[in-house]
């Protein structure tokens, strides 16, 4: 397998109301079977998910964060990991005040597998072409230094590879391998978009078409508190 990412150049700044979908229809060169990964700022920006903060105070956006959050896991200092209403367990609630304008945060879009499939959608109505979208954000990690790109919200690709229940290079049979397939191709095309040059969407080609298909971040990705041991 070979895989070509490439990051979509020339997209506007965006504001609230913006055909995102059209936008990178028009800016991206896209074929069937391609993923299109679109960083959270941009589609939180698109709708109208940013809040008014004060510039003068970095601070300021702590009220916001808490109320982002249906439950706080930890405290340290300025810095809160909470678990937003998504299932997400993260740094301020993700919100964030990066890539914004220094008067504004923005939020987590309100639903974003929901916003990954009107991207798809709207993708496929202007340019003809099926192709799969993934919504990404930064997280850091524990016990690892570091932060990493991954999927917050997907509509045409599977968020997981299921490969219990087949053989290993060995032959034996695989009991618990769930590859996220999803947060890995989210992690690998911010490598070409970064987090200053102003590239906010990336399109990942030659993937396995297996791969394509229903899914939910919500639903199939995010563990749930009874199956974490650390909640």
């Amino acid at each position: 397998m070979r895989l070509e990412i490439a990051g979509v150049e020339g997209l506007p700044e965006i504001e609230a109301g913006d055909d995102l979908a059209g936008l990178i229809a028009e800016a991206a060169e896209l074929a069937d079977g391609d993923v299109v990964v679109v960083t959270q700022k941009i589609v939180s920006k698109a709708e109208n998910a940013v809040v008014a903060v004060d510039p003068d105070d970095p601070l300021s956006h702590k009220p916001v964060v808490e109320q982002e959050s249906v439950r706080v896991l930890r405290r340290r200092g300025d810095l809160i990991i909470s678990e937003t209403k998504h299932g997400f367990v993260c740094a301020n609630a993700g919100v964030d005040r990066s890539n914004v304008a220094a008067d504004r945060a923005a939020l987590l879009p309100d639903d974003p597998d929901r916003s990954a499939r009107r991207i798809r959608s709207g993708i496929r109505a202007r340019a003809g072409v099926l192709v799969g979208v993934i919504v990404s954000d930064t997280f850091g990690r524990p016990w690892r230094r570091g932060v990493a790109d991954v999927a917050i919200g997907v509509a045409g690709i599977r968020p997981i590879l299921d490969l219990r229940g087949t053989p290993d290079a060995s032959g034996r049979e695989l009991q618990v391998t769930e590859v996220a397939i999803a947060d890995e191709l989210a992690a690998a095309a911010e490598l070409v978009m970064g987090k200053a040059d102003g590239i906010p969407v990336a399109v990942i080609r030659g993937i396995n078409p297996a791969w394509l298909g229903p899914g939910s971040i919500q639903a199939d990705l995010v563990r749930s508190p009874a199956e974490d041991m650390f909640r």
